[in-house]
């Protein structure tokens, strides 16, 4: 899909969308069908995330065998992209596609769930979620908010992102007007840079006008689609301020506690099942693209000076710091459970899938 037309769809006006919302504020059950309204925090069908979001929509109509029937709308068409967490939760709609990563204003807890500076991995993220407590922490919070949340893809590696010039040091980053979100938006901030927060088509915007200097969206596949390389030429990794990106879904409490048994099976299995599947279109259509962005695009990648990622490590401990001190009982448990998981992955993981990459890596005759 043209960069243009993402444009034009993240574009809808708030006239178009006040129509939107009165035409469908009643939901609809007709001959025992039940039917939900999906907001999304993307345009329809933006590689990545937009495509995840349609994928989950027919998933739960196919596996409900039609009895609950989900309808997707773009970012704007309803409500504009940030507004999906209140809309669902105030009964607008009855289900959202975004990421955790949107939602620090709400509790800063919340960030823990979608990504952390030098924390988790898709896997290791899913893990924590289904194996080190997370879902319960992950209900608990969301539940404040009249939510039932789930995991539903996840981006795997992100990117440090686009830059109009190349940086070399740490002192390059400082001034420096960059597009971020989540917890590594606070990270960035503590070494100097100006960041701000604003969509992927509002981005390509700032990048060309010159009113950013710098900015992370996602990576290869989605970041290539919103025409990013058409205003920045230097592209970094690795994104060590996202080192996974979770998509979730949540359902309004109330939608959600008048359906049958078997459609909340329904519908956690679709959520459930699609983790892997967005992950591995992801990776592959992310290096797919990363190709085609250096051999026809004139883009160059760089390696993220070592530097930075230290200083980046460091200043996410700050941030830890902060949330172990915050005034909110249920955040500090949240976050000594990602930290207990992210230790035992930490101890781990070198033997396991680090080791295996390091093996990758050495130089051999293998075909």
């Amino acid at each position: 899909m043209k960069r243009r037309d993402f444009l034009k769809t993240a574009g809808i006006g708030a006239a178009a969308a006040a129509a939107g919302t009165a035409a469908l504020a009643a939901p609809a059950i007709a001959q025992d069908v039940i039917k939900w309204r999906m907001v999304t925090a993307w345009p329809k069908n933006l590689p990545g995330p937009g495509v995840a979001a349609q994928m989950l929509a027919d998933r739960i109509t196919a596996l409900s065998g039609g009895r609950l029937q989900v309808e997707l709308f773009g970012a704007g068409e309803i409500v504009p992209g940030p507004g999906v967490f209140d809309a669902v939760s105030e009964g607008t709609a009855e289900i959202y596609h975004a990421v955790p990563a949107y939602w620090g204003s709400k509790s800063k807890g919340i960030l823990l769930f979608g990504s952390q500076p030098l924390g988790l991995t898709a896997m290791e993220q899913i893990g924590w979620m289904q194996q080190g407590g997370g879902q319960a922490l992950y209900d608990e919070m969301y539940g404040r908010f009249g939510l039932k949340p789930f995991l539903c893809g996840n981006s795997g590696p992100q990117w440090f992102g686009w830059f109009r010039n190349e940086i070399k040091s740490l002192d390059d980053l400082k001034g420096l007007k960059y597009r971020t979100t989540g917890l590594n938006s606070e990270v960035c901030a503590k070494l100097g840079m100006a960041v701000e927060a604003m969509s992927g088509p509002a981005m390509f915007q700032a990048l060309q006008s010159g009113a950013l200097d710098a900015g992370e969206f996602i990576g290869p596949w989605s970041d290539s689609a919103l025409g990013l390389q058409q205003v920045a030429k230097n592209y970094y990794a690795p994104g060590v301020g996202e080192p996974s990106s979770a998509e979730e879904c949540a359902i309004n409490i109330k939608a959600w506690e008048a359906l049958p048994e078997d459609l909340k099976l329904a519908v956690t299995y679709a959520a459930q099942s699609l983790y892997n599947p967005v992950l591995t279109e992801y990776n592959t259509k992310h290096a797919m693209a990363l190709r085609e962005l250096k051999d026809k695009h004139g883009v160059t990648v760089h390696k993220l000076p070592d530097e930075i990622v230290v200083a980046m490590g460091n200043a996410m401990g700050e941030v830890i710091g902060e949330l172990r001190d915050n005034s909110d009982e249920l955040v500090k448990r949240i976050t000594e459970s990602f930290l207990a998981y992210r230790s035992l992955m930490v101890e781990y993981m070198p033997y396991a899938d680090a080791g295996q990459m390091n093996a990758r890596g050495l130089t051999y005759n293998y075909g």
